[in-house]
């Protein structure tokens, strides 16, 4: 995973940029997530966008609220939201500050500190699948509301931080309808992932939830 990598990291102007440019953009780079325990490293395999008041399927679709201020800049800073009840997810702010779009980060191989990230995805058989799934990324990673905001893009002495890592090429890059995503925001082709790599999380349409009688 790290051999021929790029440390270098992202520019807040990489983050600057439309949501629909910068999610298949981000496959291939490296997440670094510092801890007290020391870094972990995750290599994004897997992302899906979301254009804010413009997208039924985004947080900000109905504009801002407490819980979604984030969204709406400056970019390069994470918004992280809890969602069922249990389960933290990991999102990135792009786009132009006041219009609210991010990317959530579905999936990624973790190269060091997975022995970090074992501890937290005990029952994840394999190293493949200790962020298979947003939920479990955000959970290998230690990720909660605490680092809801955080600005990722001053370097991995940061929470959080992203480098230029190992993009792939163009044409292993693949698209398709977000997961769980129903109504009007089910069809876009905004889910991006690295095609055949062993960690991307399994395509599951939207279901609707039914009411108990």
């Amino acid at each position: 995973m790290n051999e021929g990598m790029d440390r270098t990291p992202l520019t807040r102007d990489f983050f600057d940029r439309p949501v629909l440019d910068v999610a298949p953009d981000l496959l291939g780079r490296t997440l670094v997530r510092t801890t007290d325990e020391g870094p972990i490293e995750l290599r994004l395999t897997e992302v899906e966008a979301y254009a804010g008041e413009i997208d039924p399927g985004s947080h900000a679709f109905r504009g801002r609220t407490a819980r979604n201020s984030v969204m709406f800049g400056p970019p390069g800073h994470s918004y992280v939201y809890f969602t069922y009840g249990m389960w933290h997810c990991l999102n990135l702010v792009c786009g132009p500050e006041g219009m609210a779009s991010g990317v959530l980060l579905r999936a990624g191989e973790i190269g060091i500190g997975a022995e970090m990230a074992r501890k937290r995805r005990f029952s994840a058989r394999y190293d493949r699948e200790l962020a298979k799934g947003p939920a479990r990324l955000a959970t290998a990673l230690d990720v909660d509301r605490a680092l809801n905001g955080v600005d990722v893009v001053h370097g991995p002495q940061r929470p959080l931080s992203v480098l230029r890592g190992t993009p792939p090429s163009p044409d292993q890059v693949r698209s398709g309808p977000r997961t769980g995503v129903g109504g009007d925001g089910s069809h876009q082709p905004w889910r991006f992932w690295i095609d055949g790599d062993p960690t991307v999380s399994p395509y599951r349409a939207h279901t609707p939830r039914r009411r108990a009688t």
